[in-house]
């Protein structure tokens, strides 16, 4: 087809007529759709591309997922056979990749957790159609940031909204301290397998799934192994605590340095309770004081929650997460190490003894982005997109051997991570550091020669700005507006800022990519290592860019080059 045809196929699309009306619960769907379009995000493919199909029919469930809450405003649901808005998912990392998309959505999401709190400080683990339940705390990415992240990306506009969600998670915060830390470590202890939402893991064997006689405040007395002193909770308050810090100062509060020591309080427990540096993994710690030694995505949790130097994340990559003998399976990434003896690969059920769950694959992104690992990622990306050209009915969880569709349907985790895959790999994403990345790759045919989009083509409206970008094997280009504006190397991802004015490239491949940036008329040579930056020069274009190892200017700087895969 070629760029003008999938260009072409862009401009034609229109998101209310593709995304079909059959099934549309009348005003209310149709109300979230028109929010969806009006950001501009367009989708298209060559003529009969798999992956296009499947990304339409992941926005016609999306909008099964959003009802109205209560009160009437819509909120987004998890999803499948889990009713209502859950704090570890739902009201956190969905509501975050849901905010590029439909932002109000995102933020009636969030605010629930703020609505429903207790008087004592607790916040609901989720929130029905029936109300509020607090059994357990089920914490997983710290809601900090997901209100953080949201209120950058939308114009940093709605100070009474973080005010609001500011002075409950300070209560709830207090709620933590107050009542899940009895051993007096300064960690974040476990009662019960469903504080994590660790269903049926190995990591809770012999713990019951909910804490003493339904109160989030008590474990039970007789078990010869709680309190826990979990570290993917711990790592939850430590990075909650630090975007509190940043909340505040936005706030003009005081309180912004009392957060960034409590942080590192949390910090300091963490590694010195729940961390075994001769494994380099972090662990449960029991009443006994055993490590429990199950290896599981609790380190990709950690991660997530932005524990650890660039150093410390590349060691990781190599032993764990990249190691086709741990976490690195033909679909990654798996909730236990392949290598464990309790490891199940099966995903006919809601577990996370094994199988690859979708809620793993959205939280993943940031913990490498973080540190700048990039073309790792797309490792990741890849695979996860080829299997998810198969999906029909959006489940929670895929086989890590075949790829295919595991428990439940209609899940919102799985829909929001095709967009959000879709977006990082081809697409054009913004993030909350006020810049755009458009980037320049394809979808592999990594199953059967099986080709997810020959070529790409995807829109994005910001700050009344039409953005298009159009993907082939030869090459990257934007326009605005309508009007050429810039070409750049495939196997790039270029950094712009809100307006299009180029910031850098990032290396996006393994091998070294060379060629040309066009922009404004002139030529910039473009000659980039993986994970390497390259940073706009407009004064020199004979001299190319200058460049660098590690992130963009939304991240630190990383440690130079790839780190390849293992098999140890």
């Amino acid at each position: 087809m070629g760029e003008t045809g999938v260009l072409e196929r862009l401009r034609k699309l229109d998101v209310l007529s593709t995304v079909s009306e059959d099934g549309l619960r009348k005003n209310a769907d149709r109300a979230i759709l028109e929010e969806f379009a009006a950001s501009g995000v367009k989708f298209a493919a060559n003529e009969g591309s798999p992956l296009e199909i499947v990304y339409y029919a992941g926005v016609r469930k999306l909008l099964d997922c959003i009802v109205p809450s209560v009160s009437g405003v819509p909120v987004l649901h998890e999803g499948g056979v889990y009713l209502g808005t859950w704090l570890e998912s739902t009201g956190t990392i969905n509501a975050e990749l849901l905010s590029r998309f439909v932002p109000s959505v995102a933020q009636a999401s969030f605010a629930l957790f703020a609505d429903y709190q207790r008087s004592d400080g607790l916040m609901p683990y989720k929130v029905t159609g029936a109300g509020p339940a607090y059994r357990q705390i089920q914490m997983v990415t710290p809601l900090a940031r997901s209100v953080w992240n949201h209120y950058r990306l939308n114009g940093r506009s709605d100070r009474a909204f973080l005010d609001k969600m500011y002075r409950a998670m300070e209560r709830h915060d207090a709620w933590l301290a107050a009542f899940r830390d009895t051993r007096g470590t300064g960690c974040v202890e476990a009662f019960c397998t469903f504080d994590t939402g660790h269903d049926l893991s190995p990591r809770f064997w012999h713990v019951p799934d909910t804490p003493h006689l339904g109160d989030p405040r008590r474990y039970d007395p007789d078990s010869p192994v709680l309190p826990l002193l979990a570290p993917d909770l711990t790592a939850n308050v430590y990075c909650q605590r630090t975007y509190l810090a940043d909340i505040a100062a936005e706030l003009g509060m005081a309180s912004g340095m009392d957060w960034a020591t409590k942080a590192e309080e949390s910090l300091s427990s963490l590694m010195k309770f729940c961390f075994d540096a001769e494994d380099g993994f972090f662990y449960d710690v029991d009443a006994s004081g055993q490590f429990v030694r199950i290896q599981s995505d609790v380190l990709l949790r950690v991660l997530a929650c932005e524990v650890g130097d660039e150093e410390f994340f590349a060691s990781t990559l190599r032993r764990y997460l990249l190691n086709s003998r741990k976490f690195f399976a033909k679909y990654p990434f798996t909730s236990i190490a392949l290598d464990d003896p309790r490891f199940d690969p099966s995903s006919a059920y809601n577990t996370w003894a094994g199988t690859t769950n979708f809620l793993s694959l959205i939280r993943a992104p940031h913990a490498f982005e973080h540190h700048g690992r990039y073309v790792e990622l797309t490792w990741v990306l890849q695979p996860i997109l080829s299997a998810m050209v198969r999906m029909q009915r959006f489940s929670q969880c895929l086989s890590p051997w075949t790829g295919e569709e595991g428990y439940t349907e209609s899940y919102s985790p799985a829909i929001l991570c095709l967009l959000d895959y879709v977006e990082r790999l081809c697409g054009i994403l913004p993030t909350p550091e006020e810049e755009l990345w458009f980037t320049g790759l394809l979808p592999y045919p990594m199953d059967h020669g099986e080709v997810p989009a020959e070529e790409t083509a995807y829109a994005r409206t910001v700050d009344g700005t039409v953005f298009e970008l159009v993907n082939t094997r030869e090459g990257s280009t934007v326009y605005r507006n309508g009007e050429l504006y810039c070409r750049f190397p495939y196997g790039t991802r270029l950094v712009t800022d809100r307006s299009g004015e180029p910031k850098s490239l990032v290396g996006l491949s393994v091998r070294t990519v060379d060629g040309l940036l066009e922009f404004g008329g002139r030529a910039y040579p473009v000659s980039l290592g993986g994970n390497e930056i390259g940073s706009m020069d407009r004064n020199a274009s004979e001299s190319g860019l200058d460049r660098s190892s590690g992130g963009t200017s939304s991240g630190p700087t990383a440690m130079p080059g790839v780190v390849l895969p293992a098999h140890y």
